[in-house]
């Protein structure tokens, strides 16, 4: 494959305009990047420049706009097109952004399948939709992927990098620098998995917010203060197995925390149906965990 589009003096192609493909439009021309914003609707397509430009003043005015340029510059690189064949031509990347319809994206990528060369990476922001579903079949599979941003991306840099089976390590080694090159932070999982990464944890996290709701262990409002003003503030700056790491120093491994059974009982360490990451029950001794040493998540 050919040098990372990150390199690159423009060639991005973004199809879908709506907040998604607006955001990404902004991403790539805060770089310096020359962006052609597609879609099927021209005044779908007249309205989101509208948009952009005004967020882009209004950045500017804060002195909140990404990058070394100004607005009017990075506007000046953003482009409008209504035809999907002049939108990818000499595009090293392309980044979907069209409704999450898995018969959508399918049709859109077989129809882009059909256009481009070997040099084009074809990037899916889909949240949930797995690459063998939308890629499968596809001449062009090797550079394909999904590239999943976190709402708003604009203002959140998560972007989640997730395979096909048959994608290059070329195609997932040029995205990840891609993104990194417009101020994102990108994350390679390995393989695809249903909900990817982000939302496996988001789903955890709320089924057990239902649950403690549910059982009346906590109120709806302080529920969610537990987050805003207690997990969220810490998980702002550190993970969660880096927050273990720096709790105790003289531990390997977190045993406290594992898959255990559900049951309907009532006894201690018992778990609700449907959970899968929760404490095991407690042992006598000094009131601890039955693994005493184990790295605890401080409280």
């Amino acid at each position: 494959m050919a040098s990372p589009a990150s390199s690159a003096p423009g060639g991005v192609a973004v199809v879908g305009s709506g907040l998604i493909g607006r955001s990404w439009a902004m991403l790539f021309a805060s770089a310096g990047f020359k962006v052609k914003l597609y879609d099927i609707e021209q005044r779908q397509v007249t309205y989101a420049l509208d948009s952009i430009r005004k967020e882009m003043k209004l950045l500017e005015q804060s002195g909140s706009l990404k990058g070394s340029r100004g607005a009017e510059e990075q506007l000046s690189l953003i482009s409008s097109c209504s035809d999907i064949r002049e939108a990818v031509e000499g595009a090293l990347h392309v980044q979907e952004c069209v409704p999450e319809n898995l018969e959508l994206k399918k049709q859109l990528f077989a129809q882009l399948d059909g256009i481009v060369g070997d040099q084009v990476v074809l990037s899916s922001s889909s949240s949930c939709l797995l690459p063998t579903r939308l890629f499968s079949g596809l001449v062009h599979v090797k550079q394909c992927l999904v590239a999943h941003p976190v709402n708003p991306p604009y203002y959140v840099p998560l972007v989640e990098l997730v395979p096909h089976p048959e994608t290059a390590p070329a195609t997932v080694d040029r995205t990840y620098a891609l993104m990194r090159k417009i101020g994102q932070s990108p994350v390679r999982l390995t393989k695809e998995v249903d909900g990817f990464a982000l939302n496996r944890l988001q789903y955890a996290i709320i089924s057990e917010a239902w649950r403690l709701v549910e059982e009346g262990v906590v109120s709806p409002g302080d529920l969610d203060l537990v987050m805003s003003d207690g997990l969220g503030m810490r998980y702002a700056f550190i993970g969660p197995l880096e927050t273990m790491h720096l709790n105790a120093e003289e531990t390997v491994s977190c045993r406290r925390w594992r898959p255990v059974r559900h049951s309907q009982g009532g006894a201690e360490g018992k778990v609700h149906a449907g959970s899968t990451h929760l404490p095991v029950a407690r042992t006598g001794g000094r009131g601890r965990d039955a693994a005493d040493t184990a790295k605890d998540p401080p409280a």
